[in-house]
């Protein structure tokens, strides 16, 4: 099968790769009907993370085309969206809501590698959810982003405490950041703020439901939060960077007592001690439990009460993967869907 792999800094390559088996009884094989590129691909991309010859993609939609002898929710043929880390949906950790905590849990990222012709995916009844039906073309964008980005903002906004009559700050205006804008109108927030200063992203989180969209960054946009809040700041602030700056500004918006929801992959982030303890704020976040909510997302994208797939503003088959990642490391794309 042909599949993309990172063969160190900027170069990405499809290659071709062995077909995947079963190995586990407990493992399906899914024939990968569209899958995407995502910002948190962007650090190994960029050599952040040192990684070489790493099989590349995690957020991914398909049809199941052969599964183990202990796999009991799903048959041959049915489509499926999965999570981007791998969960029983069993284990004491999977029933608090925390599947990316899994006992069992893996980054399909690392082991599996989505942007490919096909995957195995262990644990397949815990990581994999059933479409309705056979999803129309027109949905399967959205469903792809249920696969992460979406679930990933709806994470950091329930992490966040986002509900009806709050103040939501959102920092950060890549496809997790304009998720979180959905999800925080969708949870009934009545004012969401957003940090962006590119017009395409600006348009779009307006679209999502955003209110106010300020250039402003760092302090600057921490004044203009606390502005617009009567000299308190938000009530709930999602983050969806990873830097010390953008966490920063997501700790400095929050009004005491307030929720950070905070979901960048953290790089060099550090916070004082002593500034952390007399902010007297709520910090949650971390990888999120998309399967959690997978089951809820699918059916809103269903139903066509959300559509969430107008983050992808660039389609390209999979044999054209390294352009995309120059388009999403340019800011050319804000996300990049690779077609099978």
């Amino acid at each position: 099968m042909r599949g993309v792999v990172l063969e160190g800094p900027r170069d990405i390559q499809v290659i071709d790769r062995e077909d995947p088996r079963i190995i586990d009884p407990t493992d399906a094989i899914i024939r990968i009907t569209a899958t995407c590129i995502c910002g948190s691909d962007l650090w190994p991309y960029r050599g952040e993370d040192d990684s070489r010859h790493q099989v590349m993609g995690h957020e991914y939609v398909g049809v199941v085309t052969e599964i183990g002898a202990e796999v009991t929710t799903l048959k041959v043929g049915d489509p499926v969206v999965g999570s981007f880390v791998i969960s029983d949906n069993t284990c004491e950790i999977c029933q608090a809501g925390y599947q990316s905590k899994c006992v069992h849990a893996e980054f399909v990222a690392y082991t599996v590698g989505t942007q490919a012709e096909y995957a195995r995916i262990p644990f397949a009844d815990g990581t994999l959810v059933k479409t309705p039906g056979e999803p129309d073309p027109e949905i399967v964008p959205s469903l792809l982003a249920a696969s992460d980005v979406l679930g990933t903002g709806w994470f950091a906004a329930v992490a966040a405490e986002v509900g009806p009559g709050k103040t939501v700050a959102v920092v950060g205006d890549g496809a997790v950041g304009l998720m979180g804008v959905l999800a925080a109108k969708e949870l009934g927030a009545e004012r969401i703020i957003v940090s962006s200063r590119h017009a395409d992203r600006q348009a779009l989180a307006r679209e999502f439901g955003a209110t106010d969209v300020l250039a402003e960054r760092g302090e600057d946009f921490v004044a203009k939060v606390k502005e617009f809040t009567n000299g308190f700041g938000a009530h709930s602030v999602i983050e969806a960077v990873g830097t010390a700056e953008s966490f920063a500004q997501a700790r400095k918006s929050v009004r005491p007592g307030g929720h950070v929801g905070f979901v960048g992959i953290a790089h060099d982030v550090q916070i004082p001690g002593d500034e952390l303890f007399f902010d007297e704020i709520h910090l949650h976040g971390g990888p999120a439990p998309v399967r959690r909510f997978l089951p809820e997302l699918i059916g809103l994208i269903w139903e066509r009460k959300i559509d969430p797939g107008k983050v992808f503003d660039l389609t390209l088959p999979l044999e054209q993967a390294a352009e995309g990642y120059r388009a999403m490391d340019e800011r050319r794309a804000t996300k990049v869907l690779l077609t099978l």
